[in-house]
């Protein structure tokens, strides 16, 4: 058995430029959208157990993709083998993941947390290495260590401003890690080969509705019967994570995993905490600093360089 370089379709098809459409557009789409939800999160974050706030907008989301399936043509069965896949992925990225997060804001700030997820490309890089054998890039490395850098700037400015003790961090910081993993092994799973054969939106349909299920299952469990609350914005909140938050930035940033690799991908994650602190400062008054200035630009320069390289090509084994 010889290793050579592939030339099935696959192999020959070129890595889509980041200033091409198709991906810029989603890139870009997905970042703003998602910048704004922590700040909607962390209004959830109530009397309502974050359990059960999971399962309403996963449930609301679940029942939006499968509209916007209908609505695309998409098929809505699967087959056992492609259940198991999308029970997989609702239980790490739509339960576990959305579960850990949830929590998490209740020890640190919704922008502390949202500088954490911003380090989501480091695990999604090394798990394609070590399972799926996508090679890094050099580019993409020196990239990720200037966005480190200035992730690390937007840590400390975050940790000063925060009111929580030592020990609130700790759990916190515990709580997002645990959360950044859940999500990296299912962004990781869209780049699996029989995953990608599957269409998009079917397999977020369902991976949504067995994670509502499953955090409705733990809700249960958890606290008793469903706690809900009246209140118009936490209404809206539910509605705008469900179907801005999920329904329309799903299925654009797991089709930007497909086409650019979850480690590229996840460099939407770099821009969230920005536009989160842009929209803070429109919207709640929030300061920049020095440290925060400089470690959005130097997040924006690591981007840039990670996004403008080129993934080496992975030698294929044949027999």
């Amino acid at each position: 058995m010889t290793a050579t370089t592939a030339s099935t379709p696959e192999a020959a098809h070129e890595e889509p430029s980041l200033l091409s459409a198709r991906v810029l557009v989603p890139f870009l789409l997905v970042s703003l959208i998602w910048g704004s939800t922590w700040l909607v999160i962390k209004d959830q974050i109530s009397s309502v157990p974050p359990t059960w706030s999971v399962s309403y907008r996963f449930g609301v989301a679940a029942l939006g993709m499968f509209v916007l399936a209908c609505w695309r043509k998409a098929p809505l069965r699967l087959d056992r083998q492609g259940q198991m896949i999308a029970l997989a992925l609702g239980f790490f990225q739509f339960s576990a993941n959305f579960n850990f997060v949830y929590r998490s804001e209740l020890y640190i700030t919704s922008g502390l947390l949202a500088v954490l997820f911003a380090m989501l490309m480091v695990p999604n890089a090394l798990l394609s290495r070590v399972f799926l054998g996508q090679r890094i890039a050099g580019g993409f490395v020196v990239g990720t260590i200037v966005a480190l850098a200035g992730i690390a700037l937007l840590f400390v400015q975050e940790y000063r401003v925060m009111p929580a003790d030592l020990g609130d961090v700790m759990m916190g910081l515990g709580l997002a890690l645990c959360g950044i993993m859940s999500a990296s092994i299912a962004n990781v799973m869209q780049s699996a080969e029989r995953v990608r054969t599957m269409p998009i939106l079917t397999l977020l349909a369902w991976a949504m509705l067995w994670g509502a299920l499953g955090n409705a299952a733990l809700g249960w469990a958890l606290y008793g019967p469903p706690v809900f609350e009246s209140r118009p914005a936490y209404l809206g909140g539910i509605l705008y994570l469900g179907l801005m938050g999920s329904v329309v930035t799903f299925p654009l940033y797991f089709a930007l995993i497909r086409d650019i690799g979850a480690a590229r991908a996840a460099y939407s994650s770099v821009l969230v905490p920005v536009v989160a602190m842009i929209l803070s400062t429109l919207f709640e008054g929030y300061r920049w600093s020095t440290l925060a200035a400089a470690g959005a630009a130097l997040g924006m320069i690591g981007l840039v360089i990670a996004m403008r390289a080129r993934s080496p090509r992975t030698p294929r084994l044949t027999g």
